[in-house]
């Protein structure tokens, strides 16, 4: 299987996986592949069909764990725990990542989840940046790992991320 079909079984589950709010369209999706910053590790079934993934980011002081999701039809059977434990396990440094608000039962669970994995919920307000056009800005927490992270520490991540993965100026929340 070439890189292109990978990737267009990666852009299949992230499109069930998010609202569109949440991910690229597909050219700018496809363009990050490139991206020296960028990285896929992906979980495949035996028929080596793609069943998850995880898009993550390595900046200088820091990693960045944009996207994880697993198949719809097996969600629930430890493949994205086994991701970001194997995210984890190759980060020199620490990870954040960004999570939905808690204002429903499964953005609760989503947190719950990476907080069993050792990550910690972030109080900071933090605004993600718009991925397309003619879409509004979404207000989201940050989460980190293995510690919490201090206001300048976070002032510092969020400029990184708005620059880097969102290509914005900090927008002030």
């Amino acid at each position: 299987m070439n890189n292109i079909q990978i990737f267009d079984q990666v852009f299949d589950i992230m499109k069930e996986s998010f609202p569109e709010a949440e991910y690229r369209d597909y050219q700018e999706q496809k363009l990050l592949l490139a991206h020296p910053r960028y990285s896929l590790l992906t979980e495949k079934n035996e028929q080596q069909n793609v069943i998850g993934f995880l898009a993550g980011w390595k900046f200088d002081e820091f990693s960045y764990v944009e996207n994880v999701a697993v198949s719809s039809s097996i969600r629930g059977g430890g493949i994205g725990k086994k991701l970001m434990e194997r995210f984890m396990e190759q980060a020199t440094l620490p990870i954040v990542l960004e999570v939905e608000l808690p204002m429903n039962e499964i953005n609760q669970r989503r947190i719950g989840f990476y907080k069993r994995l050792g990550f910690q919920l972030c109080e900071f307000p933090y605004v993600q940046p718009t991925l397309r056009t003619g879409l509004k800005p979404l207000p989201l927490k940050i989460m980190s790992f293995p510690d919490h992270l201090a206001s300048i520490e976070f002032e510092k991540i969020r400029h990184v991320l708005y620059k880097e993965v969102y290509d914005v100026a900090v927008i002030h929340n």
